[in-house]
């Protein structure tokens, strides 16, 4: 068991990221006012057509039912954007491999994963959170071969 509670298993590391933003307690607040009726069932089953169709053909499914309609067809579906991704900014992570790929070949960027209800169109932002090379931990071999991605160290000069 990790110092952290949790356990650790080497075959499976954590994927290295940086900081995390969950939306469980938003969640949450959007869905007691659903039960409360301060909110229609329009206003939270309203998932674009491209997320529907992401989430039936490539989303990872979920454990458990829909807040909404109860039916076991949940599934997650995780975007990146950033700057430095130039083409694949805005581009559904499939398969979940590339988000490694990513995270290897690029400083930062910001991946958001989503629920979506394929029966009835709930749909709500779980989490987003950084990743890249910025947040590896340790010296990736970047662009000419350097350890810092082709950029200048301070202090040092370009003469060799």
């Amino acid at each position: 068991m990790a110092p952290s509670g949790t356990s650790f298993d080497p075959a499976d590391p954590p994927r290295t990221s940086g900081p995390v933003v969950d939306y469980t307690l938003a969640r949450r607040s959007v869905l007691s006012a659903l039960r409360r009726g301060t909110l229609a069932t329009t206003d939270v089953c309203d998932a674009h057509p491209e997320l529907l169709r992401a989430g039936r053909n490539i989303g990872e499914e979920r454990d458990g039912r829909c807040p909404v309609c109860s039916h076991e067809s949940l599934r997650t579906v995780s975007y990146v954007y950033g700057e430095d991704l130039k083409r694949n900014n805005g581009r559904v992570v499939y398969p979940p491999e590339w988000l490694d790929e990513l995270a290897r070949d690029h400083d930062q960027f910001t991946c958001y994963v989503v629920e979506v209800c394929i029966d009835c169109s709930w749909n709500h932002l779980i989490r987003a959170y950084t990743a890249g090379r910025l947040f590896s931990g340790g010296a990736v071999v970047g662009r000419r071969g350097s350890t810092n991605g082709g950029r200048r160290q301070p202090g040092h000069s370009e003469q060799g």
